[in-house]
């Protein structure tokens, strides 16, 4: 392949794959949702330049070619005459699917002898890994049951070669699979017993401290895989979550010094949203999507100096003289395509919804409700817990000064509950410190001391089937509410419904 077809097949690939990551060795080195990318083809050669916060790479491509569904990439380093292979995958597991078969099968027979020998007065019953689609059961995990006459408990387990996100998703299959037994099993169905590798069940314990452990006992256990040995872990302490708030920016400052460069990009797209990312940074979105960002960067001779950087998603060129015209080209292309009416399958409409429906709801938060203030509104409020990278979409504050969580889905997700679940937690956990004043958000207003509320926000017709039984779950002291909007969301947000959750009753007896 010529310098200009590779240049493509890797633009095509990354489009449309969001979740794409670098492999390179065996080893996961650049994940897109946060890393970016720049390609030039240039004089007959192809030079990818991938960045994320911990790295900084630039390899020449060679070749590239599709095998298994992963974009294959010849390249060399500089200095080395030798070409090496990374490869791009479509997500983190880039195991064949024989080997992940192969894994989870030998997972489950793993985990039924330990159940076995770890609780030898109830029988292991039921176990499996089959794909159940129809009450949203994969094969990532294995579940079944263990019985003693007429008391049962669901039992459900991952192993220690999936990714952390389906570990953390547990808790939301682990809740189904739960309720599926209740509502099959003749047996008084105690709760659920989930097994998680050893290490990896931070946001699992955060996610189980918060349901209703009226409705059924939850036990969470660590299964070391290699020796055999679980360890119980408290699954009712609320006092375990580890995370932290990030200050609130002086975004007055941080505007004049780049009034200049915002002047520029404004004159192109008016109508474009500004966000202050930090004290050296801004953003330019169009309903949501990031197409350009203004940046401090470290220039010749150690001086910094302003840059812009454009270009939507994972990719990203620099604002040069010589390429101008193509950046004022490229706004043209997003505004028009950033249209409601715009055509539904150009790429650019099609990008991050979440980010556009969180751009509707900023602008006027009390179209959702109107007990939110409109005046009171921070989107994207990073707020870090163990491994995960939070960002709650919406932060606000109703009329009488309670704060609210709102959680967006533009799509049906099953993870809405638990997701909204967590953020609300770390919002709870910073209010009751008084550590939003502390860190500079809502300067001037009092926050009523009152847990937050947790709006869950979905297209009407994309609530996922599965979400009023995780709500039933949830504790009873969290006030939660599902809203549907209509289905025409990017014309306008239009409450369809409005569901507050109903208790799941406790079916132990």
């Amino acid at each position: 392949m010529d310098a200009d077809a590779i240049a493509r097949s890797l633009q095509d690939f990354l489009a449309e794959s969001p979740s794409a990551v670098v492999v390179e060795g065996g080893e996961v080195i650049f994940d897109f949702a946060s890393a970016k990318y720049a390609c030039s083809a240039e004089r007959g050669k192809c030079l990818l330049h991938l960045w994320s916060d911990e790295r900084n790479t630039v390899r020449r491509v060679l070749d590239a070619e599709m095998k298994n569904g992963a974009l294959r990439l010849t390249v060399q380093r500089f200095g080395q005459a030798r070409p090496s292979v990374i490869e791009i995958c479509r997500d983190r597991d880039p195991r064949t699917p024989t080997a992940r078969k192969a894994a989870r099968a030998a997972y489950q027979r793993l985990l039924q002898r330990v159940l076995e020998r770890s609780f030898p007065h109830l029988k292991a019953v039921r176990m499996s890994t089959a794909a159940d689609l129809e009450r949203s059961f994969g094969p990532v995990y294995a579940r079944g049951e263990l019985r003693r006459g007429n008391s049962c408990w669901a039992v459900m387990g991952v192993n220690a070669q999936e990714t952390q996100a389906a570990i953390d998703a547990s808790v939301t299959f682990g809740l189904l699979w739960l309720n599926a037994c209740r509502s099959q099993s003749r047996s008084v169905v105690e709760g659920l017993k989930l097994f998680l590798p050893a290490g990896s069940s931070a946001i699992a314990r955060e996610r189980i401290a918060l349901l209703n452990h009226q409705a059924a006992t939850f036990e969470l256990y660590e299964l070391d895989e290699r020796e055999g040995a679980i360890e119980p872990l408290d699954s009712r302490d609320r006092g375990n979550i580890a995370t932290r708030l990030v200050r609130a920016l002086n975004e007055k400052t941080v505007r004049a010094r780049f009034a200049a460069t915002i002047a520029r990009v404004m004159e192109l797209a008016p109508e474009a949203e500004l966000r202050v990312l930090s004290s050296t940074e801004v953003a330019f979105r169009l309903r949501g999507l990031e197409f350009a960002r203004a940046q401090v960067a470290q220039g010749p001779g150690f001086r910094n100096v302003e840059e812009i950087v454009f270009g939507a998603g994972p990719y990203q060129a620099t604002l040069t003289e010589e390429n101008a015209a193509e950046f004022a080209g490229f706004v043209r292309a997003v505004r028009e395509a950033r249209r409601p009416n715009a055509p539904h399958t150009h790429p650019l409409w099609r990008m991050q919804p979440e980010r556009w429906l969180e751009s509707l709801v900023a602008r006027d938060v009390s179209a959702l409700d109107s007990r939110l203030d409109p005046a009171c509104v921070y989107s994207q409020v990073p707020a870090f817990s163990a491994s995960d990278r939070a960002m709650i979409d919406v932060l606000t504050l109703t009329r009488d000064r309670r704060l609210a969580v709102v959680e967006l889905k533009a799509d049906e997700d099953i993870h809405l509950v638990l997701q909204g679940l967590d953020y609300w937690a770390r919002v709870e956990w910073h209010r009751s410190r008084g550590e939003f004043q502390k860190f500079g958000y809502f300067p001037g207003v009092g926050i009523a001391p009152a847990p937050p509320l947790l709006l869950l926000v979905a297209p009407a017709l994309h609530v996922h089937p599965a979400t009023d039984t995780l709500l039933r779950y949830i504790a009873p002291e969290i006030e939660c509410e599902l809203v549907g909007i209509g289905e025409k969301w990017r014309g306008g947000i239009q409450v369809v419904f409005r569901k507050r959750r109903q208790a799941a009753a406790d079916s132990r007896g």
